[in-house]
This record gives C-alpha cells, sequence and structure tokens, in this order.
C-alpha cells in the first residue's frame, strides 16, 4: 500500500474471468488495488478464501479489515451462495441481503444478484446490482440503463428500486459470428471499432430502421467482402453496428422508450462509445457512468448500508 490512511474496507468484484480488489478509506477513495484473471471459471475447489487472502496480504491489508463482495462469488458455483433477490426490488433491501461467509475469521459479505421471476421475462444478474447502487445518484425517478457487455442489461429503475430487466447476449454473439460463423473469414484481422467509423454508424442506423431485424444483413457482410472487396476492418464494423443497433432498437421499444427519455450508459472504455453512438443515432440523450467507479461506489453503499464502514472507524 502506498498511502498512510487506514484502509476502512475491501471491495471486490469477483466476476466469471475477473477479480479486482480495491482498498478504500471512510470516505470511499482507493487507497490501492490489483487486478487478476483469477475469476470463477479459474478458483480451484475451496480456493476462494486463499485467492482473497494472498491479494489482500500483498496490499498488506489489515489481518481484521471487513470484504464486501460482488460478482460470482455468490453464485451457486461460487463461494458461498447469496440467493438473489426478486424484482421489483429496492436496491437497499438488496444491499441488506448480503451474505456472511461464516467460515472466515474476518467479516466478509457477499452482495446477491436480482432475478425476475416473470414467466414470460425470466432473467437473471450478477454484479450489476451493485453497480446500480453506485450510479443511483445520478438520476431520480424513473430512468433506463443501458450496461453493455457480453451480456448486455438494461434495467428500467423507479425511484432507487428495479422495476425490470432484461438481457441481451450482444457481446457473445459478437464473439460467436466472428470467431466460429462464415463471417470469421470476412472480420479476421480486424482492429478496434470505432464509434465514428461510417459502416459502423450505418450499420446502426439500418438496424434501427428495421427496428432490430437483421438477420437477413448479417450474411450481406460475406458477400460485400466477396464482391466489393469489403475491408475487415469494416466488415467488423458492420457487424457491430448491426448487433449493437438491433440491440438498441430491441431494447428501447421493449422499455417503452419512445419518448427518447435519457439513458444513463454504465460500461467500458471499450464499449461505451459505440453504445453511446447507437442511442445517439436513436435520439436519446445519454449520460456516462464509468463501469469501474460504479461497481466501486456501490461496494462502498453495501458496506456502509450493512455497518462494515462504522464498526470498522469505531473499532
Amino acid at each position: 500500500m502506498t498511502s498512510h490512511i487506514s484502509p476502512a474496507v475491501a471491495a471486490v468484484d469477483w466476476g466469471t474471468s475477473h477479480f479486482r480488489i480495491w482498498l478504500l478509506d471512510a470516505a470511499g477513495a482507493v487507497l490501492a488495488e490489483r487486478r487478476s484473471a483469477e475469476g470463477l471459471l479459474s478458483v480451484p475447489p475451496q480456493g476462494f478464501a486463499a485467492i482473497l487472502e494472498n491479494h489482500l496480504a500483498v496490499l498488506q491489508a489489515p489481518a481484521a479489515l471487513p470484504v464486501v463482495i460482488c460478482g460470482m462469488a455468490g453464485s451457486r458455483q461460487g463461494w458461498v451462495e447469496a440467493p438473489y433477490a426478486s424484482a421489483p426490488v429496492a436496491l437497499g433491501e438488496v444491499l441488506a441481503g448480503a451474505v456472511r461467509v461464516a467460515s472466515s475469521a474476518r467479516e466478509i459479505r457477499i452482495v446477491p444478484g436480482i432475478a425476475q421471476h416473470d414467466p414470460d421475462a425470466p432473467d437473471v444478474m450478477r454484479g450489476e446490482e451493485t453497480q446500480l447502487a453506485g450510479i443511483a445518484a445520478l438520476a431520480s425517478g424513473g430512468h433506463l440503463v443501458c450496461m453493455p457487455g457480453t451480456h448486455s442489461k438494461w434495467v428500467e429503475m423507479r425511484d432507487g428500486a428495479v422495476a425490470g430487466f432484461c438481457t441481451w447476449l450482444t457481446g457473445e454473439l459478437y464473439s460467436l459470428l466472428s470467431s466460429q460463423s462464415i463471417l470469421r473469414h470476412s472480420v479476421t484481422g480486424a482492429g478496434h471499432v470505432s464509434p465514428d467509423a461510417a459502416p459502423f454508424r450505418q450499420a446502426c442506423a439500418d438496424a434501427l430502421a428495421q427496428g432490430g431485424d437483421i438477420g437477413a444483413q448479417l450474411f450481406r457482410i460475406r458477400a460485400a467482402g466477396l464482391l466489393a472487396g469489403l475491408s475487415a476492418q469494416d466488415s467488423a464494423a458492420m457487424l457491430s453496428g448491426l448487433l449493437i443497433g438491433a440491440e438498441v432498437a430491441s431494447a428501447t421499444r421493449r422499455f417503452a422508450a419512445a419518448d427518447k427519455k435519457p439513458v444513463t450508459l454504465v460500461g467500458s472504455a471499450a464499449l461505451s462509445p459505440l453504445y453511446r453512438a447507437a442511442l445517439e443515432l436513436a435520439g436519446h440523450e445519454v449520460r456516462i457512468a464509468d463501469g469501474d467507479a460504479a461497481v466501486r461506489t456501490g461496494l462502498f453503499a453495501a458496506a456502509r448500508h450493512l455497518g462494515m464502514i462504522e464498526s470498522k472507524a469505531t473499532a
């Protein structure tokens, strides 16, 4: 640790493929952090405690420092299952449902995810609920949140509660189509897609105009490469534009966003610009929230809600 200020809590985002830990002071400021690829898929049986304690030791964290965790560590295959809260649900109620890891000498709490039990639209989230808690101050009343990723979440918020949500497999579809379908021959060698690229913007506009119906347009990427010499870079931009445009068209229709109300975008530096471009093409005002900052703020809010920071500060 490089700071002389004592940490109040360790905040951990334990995903499927990643592990991120921050030491936070009593005001929520970052004192130190570590990241690794030790996500759920790479954790050996009974290996969660050892991985966490190793990172805490490297960060020179005090032995009694409490830890709050979100993400897949609370899944059925994780460290300790944190049962889903049921939507619609207030974020405070979700945070209050954090489960304690009884086998640990230090206080460790795992925040539960949220399940939507609607038989016509069953869905689940883990980790995103903590990001939602982290951006709660950005908007009051009702608003729509877009959380792009491998499995993009769209969440309808009402007065601090999750009213409903839905998942789109856009990132996974892009990965599968670009690596395992006929389109792999068209996009091999492509680099990062720019939100300003004309093929991306045109494909987005086409998908939005079609209301998300892009089935017939996907193969045209391959045909254009064969017949018109479309480059791998432009092919990748078209594929990304079609998929993201289709997601935006579908999601805004599902959540009745035809009134063009603002959308809060919580994402990474790589995906946020692409989604922002698509949303603005669809006529939406976009509010940007950094995904890392959101999860840290949400974890800090969870620790305070659970009394973990107060107990540490007064010990």
